[in-house]
């Protein structure tokens, strides 16, 4: 796209090729001919000898006045700088889109009330608290990429779909209480409507980061099965601990199996019992999966073609104008 001056450039530079179009025209095509009725007059061949004149068959071409054809190149020039489409070039818009889908897939069932998350002051305070207060200092560096927030026990819900709104997700997060989805754990039952979630996707890189502090007693398909599944939805999986591996029954932390589930889809399992670990696995779940942002940089174009046009326009009119009253003053019988 050529400039010819700052800000403003032509979509259609070759238009200018036709510049000189007219000049062909007048140096290469005959003259207009037209046949017209005439008087005979007998007596002609003896004015023509009076005057000294030698008649002969032929056409009289007009000429044309000068402010005829300074109005006539002008046009020409404002239609062609119209068709060349010239625009006002805006400054520079960046666009990004998320090149990454995450979904966080929190446990909150009965277990997760248990207080025995170390904080960072040394502190024991509830399961869920502590993984709200490292969830949310990972959602705030989530910039550019769409979360969503799974949350499960007895059932799996989706509190928040795919978004770029970080602070409904995370507000919507901390609303979250333990036992809203039922005492128990339903892991597969969280991995197949993660599933669900991913199929209205569009980017290639899909990552569900599933959360949860016991073994899988309320799912109606296995966990492991359905992270089956998600491999084959191209659907990578980063499983975390943070329950008691020596726990009772369901509030015994299943390491095999969140194990189980992170290796088939290629991911990782990590283990957290503090919120200094948890903050860690979020640091290496970084490294491992590095946050993707896809940036899309364009200028707008404001087309300023009507300029010209209304430039042309408004030559033929003062050109005509004057050719009709420049007619008004020619003497009966003159040619125009």
């Amino acid at each position: 796209m050529s400039s010819l001056f700052a800000g403003v450039s032509f979509a259609a530079p070759w238009a200018w090729l036709l510049l000189p179009l007219p000049l062909l025209v007048w140096w290469l095509a005959p003259p207009h001919r037209e046949r017209v009725p005439a008087i005979r007059v007998p007596f002609f061949q003896r004015i023509s000898e009076r005057l000294g004149l030698t008649p002969s068959a032929g056409a009289i071409v007009r000429g044309r006045r000068l402010w005829q054809l300074v109005f006539g190149a002008l046009t020409w020039l404002l239609l062609v700088t119209a068709l060349a489409r010239p625009e006002l070039e805006g400054a520079a818009v960046t666009l990004q889109k998320p090149a990454r889908d995450l979904i966080l897939a929190v446990d909150i069932s009965g277990s997760m009330e248990q207080e025995d998350f170390v904080a960072v002051n040394g502190a024991r305070q509830q399961r869920l608290a502590g993984v709200k207060q490292v969830l949310a200092e990972f959602l705030k560096e989530r910039e550019g990429e769409r979360v969503a927030l799974i949350v499960f026990g007895s059932r799996a819900f989706v509190q928040a779909p795919l978004t770029t709104d970080l602070d409904t997700v995370l507000e919507l997060l901390q609303q979250t209480e333990v036992g809203m989805a039922g005492p128990h754990t339903a892991l597969g039952d969280a991995i197949g409507l993660a599933i669900r979630q991913f199929e209205s996707s569009e980017v290639t890189q899909r990552l569900l980061i599933l959360l949860s502090d016991g073994s899988d007693t309320a799912s109606r398909m296995s966990p492991v099965n359905a992270a089956a599944i998600a491999a084959q939805r191209q659907v990578k999986i980063l499983t975390i601990g943070v329950g008691d591996p020596q726990g009772e029954s369901e509030n015994r932390l299943d390491q095999e199996t969140l194990t189980a589930i992170a290796q088939r889809t290629g991911g990782e399992f990590y283990f957290a019992n503090d919120q200094q670990a948890l903050t860690r696995v979020y640091q290496q779940i970084d490294a491992l999966v590095p946050k993707k942002i896809d940036s899309e940089t364009y200028r707008p174009h404001r087309s300023l073609a009507y300029w010209p046009l209304g430039a042309a326009l408004l030559v033929s009119l003062l050109g005509l104008g004057l050719h009709l009253l420049s007619r008004r003053h020619w003497p009966p019988g003159a040619t125009p």
